[in-house]
């Protein structure tokens, strides 16, 4: 079973990840446990208060070193991956995805405010990971996102685990186009080859669904799928 532990300002953010789809069958198939932990416990202030000044006069408020190195030490264990939800992390892709969903614990810690004391980042944490160039109000939205996509790839998750490998990013190519009855839907047909029952006619129009469809949307990606395949390009 894969463990995913959450330090969090707001656990009740969480709850709903119990009932939620593929990630609650999970959790209640016992695959994958999800635990959430409120840093606010670990203050020493009667407020509970975790933030403060930054030093160096710049505005807002920075969550302080000692709630989150308390929180962090007393949930991971000695093979657990911590793991910071931050802008300025590595971009979280599909590569990444499926590395992670090799471990068997990880924890992710969501910022808050300015982010947190940087002593804890520098020392005490992992890997930094952002789920794009933009900044959110808390890292618990990009922590869900991770939980999300990571848990797919746990083993016994998804029905059909062949299916991740037709997904977007698996390989360089996008997804191809899919359809479902009726095959033809006001006008718009499904492809001949999709409904002629030959393998090799399906294979050979998911392919070049998945060509067409990385190179209009995603033209870095179909450069990169030419530069990989350049034989048959030629």
């Amino acid at each position: 079973m894969n463990k995913i532990s959450v330090l969090t300002l707001f656990p009740e953010s969480f709850e709903f990840l119990n009932d939620y789809g593929v990630i609650g069958k999970a959790i209640q198939k016992n695959l994958l446990k999800l635990k959430i932990v409120n840093i606010r416990d670990f203050s020493t202030d009667k407020h509970k208060k975790v933030d403060d000044k930054v030093f160096g006069g710049k505005a807002g408020m920075l969550m302080q070193a000692e709630p989150v190195y308390q929180a962090i030490r007393k949930t991971k264990t000695f093979n657990s991956r911590v793991i910071y939800m931050s802008p300025q992390g590595k971009l979280l892709d599909q590569k990444k995805v499926i590395e992670l969903s090799k471990y068997e614990d990880i924890v992710l810690l969501c910022g808050h405010y300015e982010g947190v004391d940087s002593r804890v980042i520098n020392h005490f944490v992992d890997e930094e990971i952002s789920i794009g160039d933009y900044v959110l109000t808390g890292g618990e939205i990009p922590a869900m996102v991770l939980i999300d996509s990571v848990s797919r790839f746990i083993k016994g998750v998804l029905g059909n685990s062949e299916s991740t490998k037709t997904d977007s990013h698996f390989s360089t190519l996008l997804q191809y186009d899919e359809f479902t009855r009726p095959s033809n839907f006001r006008g718009y047909k499904v492809p001949s080859e999709l409904i002629s029952g030959d393998p090799k006619k399906i294979d050979s129009w998911n392919l070049k669904s998945s060509i067409e469809k990385t190179k209009k949307i995603r033209k870095d990606l179909f450069d990169r799928y030419k530069r990989e395949n350049s034989d048959g390009f030629n």
